[in-house]
């Protein structure tokens, strides 16, 4: 009898379910340090290989990459449309949450008596950081808002707890040219060791790999071999990582449920109580650019790619994704999935998915574009077309700065909140669904980075 072999991704897919099944069953029986203790720690190993395999895959990647183009006019001119279409599908994403979030209003749907009382904290706030405050004719004759008034020393407070939660978190201001000097990094292995940014390897893989272009054949070809070797060996640990992925999966969603429902496995339920609106705005929005504006821009590109096929071909690192909330971690499997199962050119993939994993975050800036108008709903402010083009705008350049690790795009949501003057401290309100909502972002954006570099290698 001829055995079945059930598909990688789909055995990624089982194994998220069980993990989840796992920690609300463990959560109701009791078990919940057992997981913690002796299933989760796996979940830290996976994510752990994937980051080891990570920075120097990207490393050499980029480099062979680059080498293997030949001409550097084409390295211009690829990377000319690599960032082109990576900043217009981050465009897309933010306009579809702005869309989203202003027609549903989600803000606007929590009870008058949490709303009038969100305002005051904001009022408070403004006034002690000498802000002006956005006018609501609507609190005029408010009869909950004058009564309100009247415990503003109570609300005041709690306004300056939440401050104090999450200050040491704002970032120091900086001069406008400072995103240009941090990009180059000072010390390349200090980078490489974690402390520089994903882009400052960037940086110094694409100016060694021009520079090998530039010098004599006779002393390039060397270091070509060994660079071209040292990816093979590395996407080969790929290979070998991703046998023992199912069980991993299982492990990390064991874990990060368990973690959420503790001994109450009512708790993963209440956590979207609260949120329900803001939640489920940000999932639409994440589900219509994934699985509705992608496959629309393969056929406007002309790409002769079934929409199954694509969906299948890229399913591993999608559900990785998933798992482990990092567009970084699971780079090395996307890379796979695109070069072997979507037949993309070696030297596309190699240069077009880890800057995407980089700059390309469209579900986190779709997320911060929904989450801030939310937030000024919340607080009763209405936005102008203007403040909602800044959202845009600064959204948009904060993703190209948002590291690709877990949750990195809430500190980019405070330089949004910045940007139009209101509390970067309310990110704690939304904190409680941040880390769910984290795993379905990360999908988008390396869905966003597999249609970017299908696109690149076929136009």
């Amino acid at each position: 009898m001829k055995s079945i072999k059930i598909p990688l991704y789909l055995q990624i897919i089982i194994a998220l379910g069980l993990g989840i099944i796992w920690a609300l069953l463990s959560s109701y029986l009791g078990w919940s340090n057992f997981t913690r203790n002796w299933i989760a720690p796996f979940g830290d190993i996976f994510i752990a290989l994937l980051k080891l395999i990570a920075i120097p895959l990207i490393l050499f990647s980029i480099i062979s990459g680059i080498v293997g183009l030949g001409n550097p006019k084409d390295l211009g001119k690829m990377g000319l449309k690599t960032l082109s279409l990576y900043i217009a599908t981050t465009l897309i994403a933010v306009t579809v949450g702005l869309l989203l979030v202003n027609v549903f209003s989600p803000g606007k749907k929590l009870s008058e008596e949490v709303r009038v009382e969100s305002r005051i904290t904001y009022e408070i706030w403004a006034d002690k950081n000498n802000i002006e405050t956005f006018d609501n004719p609507i609190l005029q004759h408010n009869k909950l808002y004058e009564e309100a008034l009247k415990n503003k020393e109570s609300i005041a407070s709690s306004a300056e707890a939440l401050s104090e939660s999450v200050s040491q978190t704002v970032q120091k201001e900086t001069g406008p040219l400072q995103a240009l000097v941090d990009l180059i990094p000072e010390n390349i292995f200090n980078a490489l060791s974690g402390n520089g940014s994903m882009l400052q390897i960037i940086f110094f893989a694409i100016f060694f790999g021009m520079a090998l272009l530039y010098i004599d054949s006779e002393k390039a070809d060397p270091i070509i071999r060994i660079v071209n070797g040292m990816s093979d060996a590395f996407i080969k640990m790929i290979d070998i990582t991703m046998k023992a992925a199912p069980y991993f999966v299982f492990a990390l969603m064991a874990g990060v449920v368990g973690d959420i429902a503790g001994d109450d496995p009512g708790k993963v339920l209440d956590l979207f109580m609260g949120l329900t609106w803001y939640s489920i705005i940000v999932f639409v929005g994440l589900v219509i650019m994934a699985f509705g504006i992608y496959p629309l821009l393969l056929k406007v590109f002309g790409i002769k790619m079934k929409y199954r096929e694509f969906f299948k071909g890229i399913s591993p690192a999608q559900a990785l994704a998933f798992s482990t909330s990092s567009s970084a971690a699971t780079l090395p499997v996307t890379m796979e999935c695109v070069e072997e199962n979507l037949k993309i050119d070696k030297k596309t993939v190699s240069f077009v998915l880890p800057i995407g994993a980089t700059i390309n975050m469209d579900g986190t800036s779709l997320y911060q574009a929904v989450a801030v108008i939310f937030l000024a709903q919340m607080h009763m402010i209405d936005l102008s077309l203007g403040q909602q083009l800044t959202v845009v705008l600064t959204a948009t350049l904060a993703s190209i700065g948002s590291a690709a690790i877990p949750s990195a795009g809430l500190v980019m949501l405070m330089v949004v909140l910045q940007s139009v003057d209101l509390n970067p401290a309310w990110i704690a309100i939304i904190l409680p669904v941040d880390r769910i909502l984290d795993m379905m972002r990360t999908v988008v954006n390396v869905t966003g980075d597999a249609t970017v570099c299908t696109i690149v290698d076929k136009k």
